[in-house]
């Protein structure tokens, strides 16, 4: 389902040559399985895909071990370095988590994971998005995906990046405000939003922190329809 569907692909090089090109690294926290990872090398772009996820590891090592454009690491990323516990589902692996206290909230305002359980846990390395800057380089695009845990990854970051994007899920609105703000903490970034796996944007024209709020609020999070807010430098 992530690395099968017909013209999947395409339409993700299409909408993520506006960020990534020849040469950029990116950087893919919470790479799963790895459906951003083959696009944008697609588009040429260096990869370091982060992923703790024992399961997921394996696939991202199957498809992209031998791939000297992909650097696969199998830790997960915080606001500090150290080591913390991953709660893992393992019918629905997507939904994996660091966030304890997300998992309380999802599973008592969303009846989409009144079916979810989180079965079993695994003790993991966290690292900071500063730690992989002063390892790897700074990235030109860096994809946050971490089921609750994004306000987390952004406070391990203490500079602007060119660009980033974190999920967005209206049942958590409260995280995703969060999010954005310690993105506007960085400074200089105008954003917009994508309903899920669309690849495309909502809104005709960039918006500053406050339009998206507005569009967050007036047209997706009472639709209950999910997705990533993109940000970018001015």
């Amino acid at each position: 389902m992530y690395h099968g569907i017909p013209g999947r692909h395409r339409r993700m090089r299409r909408f993520y040559a506006q960020f990534l090109g020849p040469g950029d690294l990116a950087f893919d926290v919470g790479a799963h399985v790895g459906s951003r990872v083959r696009p944008w090398r697609r588009l040429g772009a260096r990869v370091l895909a982060i992923e703790p996820q024992p399961d997921c590891l394996r696939v991202l090592r199957l498809f992209f071990g031998r791939d000297q454009g992909v650097t696969i690491l199998p830790t997960a990323v915080g606001a500090r370095a150290g080591t913390a516990s991953l709660a893992l589902s393992s019918a629905t692996p997507t939904v994996s988590s660091l966030s304890h206290e997300w998992i309380e909230s999802v599973t008592a305002a969303d009846e989409r994971f009144a079916e979810v359980r989180w079965d079993r846990s695994v003790e993991v390395e966290v690292v900071t998005l500063d730690d992989l800057i002063a390892a790897h380089g700074e990235p030109a695009f860096c994809k946050i995906d971490v089921e609750g845990f994004e306000a987390d990854v952004l406070r391990g970051l203490s500079r602007p990046l060119r660009a980033l994007s974190f999920e967005y899920l209206p049942f958590a609105h409260d995280a995703a405000l969060t999010a954005l703000d310690l993105v506007e903490r960085l400074g200089g970034y105008e954003y917009n939003y994508a309903p899920v796996e669309t690849m495309r944007f909502a809104s005709e024209q960039w918006l500053d922190a406050a339009g998206l709020v507005r569009l967050l609020d007036e047209r997706f999070r009472a639709l209950g329809r999910s997705g990533d807010v993109y940000a970018r430098t001015r």
